[in-house]
């Protein structure tokens, strides 16, 4: 009941000066905008280096059908065994629930065809995989989005088109809605995605269960897993090994020769060193850029040392990582510190003057029975109600500053709920801590004296 008058009296005098409530406001506003867009630069710097970690293929990890590598019989590694139509939908499932690590997984199927639009039409990979596919490489969309697990289930006649492909059939048309041919059939654009690897821009992108379908087949070219860390990449392909040995029924597991085993870890194929050769194939995008043209030797010895490199590179990435974001934090957090400060000192100062100028209504009040505890809460709740009205104001430049960072800047710059309840929290603290003050001091004026106030 105090605090409801208390805070009707607080409006009423912070509505008599309209312009000192507004300037006493204003440190308060750019202070919590200053916490908000703290928070909204963080969110957005760990969402930007997560982005391009994801595009650098770090945490990918390729699973191939079949078994083959050339000039292997130096390091005793079987070469030509397996088959392309080993892998299927259930391996990747399997991959997905067995193997600890995995933040997503696709089946992959691919084939190279005619796309067309009319009388356009260009000759492009066409890719058929899951819905997990874009999440991996972290595609932007620029319109649309991406097909949903419904559309994957049913095997949906939908696709989506890099930038390259859309600039190819639709020039500057909207594409979203429209209908391309692909290897005879017609398929509804569902999203144009961008991307900075120019192969992939160039792709048509469908669910693996219809181009399965428009195929004749029923098994997987590719299964592509993505680790939940980039460090741990390494450990996830070899664990999947063991996976896709006892689904496909591999009795004896090869034994590793002292040239290839351990060093390739299970990654590149088995060893002829005895034991059922896999009929599939395992790497980390990294070792496959790492590898690629060398001698199947040489890659071997790269191959070992794969893990210790994650780790090495996790490792000084975290560290840059964490030294970098420590010293934004506390950059920013020193910026919004100051702007409070300055903001609860303004807050003091009006409150004093108000003190002042009230000091005769605070006799009078006390003459008819006002207690102490009485002025104590109207000019404590008159503090704190103008450091929320500063807060709401300042929260609100704080959504307009992320707005603008993450068009300006191309961060996903967002402001989290808990963001805002800790700007609205240390607005209300802000304004007990520097009202206090001038609150008790009014509340420990002596009636006679404050009635003889002029």
């Amino acid at each position: 009941m105090v605090i409801r008058k208390s805070f009707k009296i607080a409006v009423k005098a912070l509505k008599t000066n309209k312009l000192r409530t507004g300037l006493a406001m204003l440190g308060m506003t750019i202070g919590v905008a200053a916490v908000l867009t703290m928070f909204a630069l963080g969110t957005g710097a760990q969402q930007s280096v997560s982005k391009d970690v994801k595009s650098a293929g770090t945490t990918l990890i390729n699973v191939r059908a079949g078994n083959f590598t050339r000039g292997g019989e130096e390091s005793k590694i079987a070469t030509g065994l397996g088959s392309a139509t080993t892998l299927i939908a259930d391996d990747a499932e399997a991959i997905r629930s067995q193997v600890q690590g995995v933040g997503y997984v696709s089946p992959l199927t691919r084939m190279r065809g005619w796309v067309a639009y009319g009388s356009d039409k260009t000759y492009t990979q066409v890719y058929g995989v899951g819905v997990d596919y874009a999440e991996m490489y972290d595609w932007n969309f620029e319109k649309g989005k991406f097909f949903k697990k419904g559309a994957v289930e049913d095997a949906e006649n939908v696709v989506v088109i890099g930038t390259t492909l859309r600039d190819n059939l639709f020039a500057d048309a909207n594409p979203i809605g429209e209908e391309i041919e692909i290897h005879g059939e017609k398929f509804k654009v569902k999203g144009v995605f961008s991307t900075s690897d120019e192969e992939q821009s160039q792709m048509a992108v469908i669910p693996y269960t219809k181009l399965q379908k428009m195929l004749g087949i029923n098994y997987l070219s590719n299964i592509m897993v993505s680790a939940e860390e980039a460090g741990k990449a390494s450990d996830v392909a070899k664990d999947i090994v063991p996976v896709l040995r006892s689904r496909h029924k591999l009795e004896s597991a090869p034994k590793p020769s002292t040239a290839a085993g351990l060093g390739l870890g299970g990654l590149q194929g088995a060893t002829m060193s005895g034991g059922t050769p896999d009929d599939f194939t395992v790497k980390t995008q990294a070792s496959e850029a790492l590898t690629k043209g060398l001698n199947t030797s040489v890659a071997a010895f790269i191959l070992a040392n794969m893990p210790q490199m994650d780790q090495v590179n996790m490792q000084e990435m975290s560290g840059t990582l964490n030294r970098a974001g420590q010293t934004m934090t506390a950059l920013l957090a020193a910026i919004a510190t100051i702007s409070l400060i300055v903001g609860g000192i303004g807050i003091m100062n009006i409150m004093l003057v108000s003190v002042t100028e009230r000091t005769r209504e605070i006799g009078i009040r006390r003459a008819v029975g006002a207690r102490s505890y009485d002025v104590l809460m109207q000019f404590l709740v008159e503090a704190v109600t103008l450091g929320l009205a500063g807060g709401v104001l300042g929260i609100i430049l704080g959504f307009l500053a992320s707005f603008t960072i993450t068009r300006t800047l191309q961060w996903d710059a967002t402001v989290s709920p808990t963001a805002v309840a800790l700007a609205f929290g240390i607005a209300a603290a802000t304004g007990v801590f520097f009202g206090f003050y001038p609150a008790r001091r009014a509340s420990k004026l002596n009636p006679i004296d404050a009635l003889r106030f002029e």
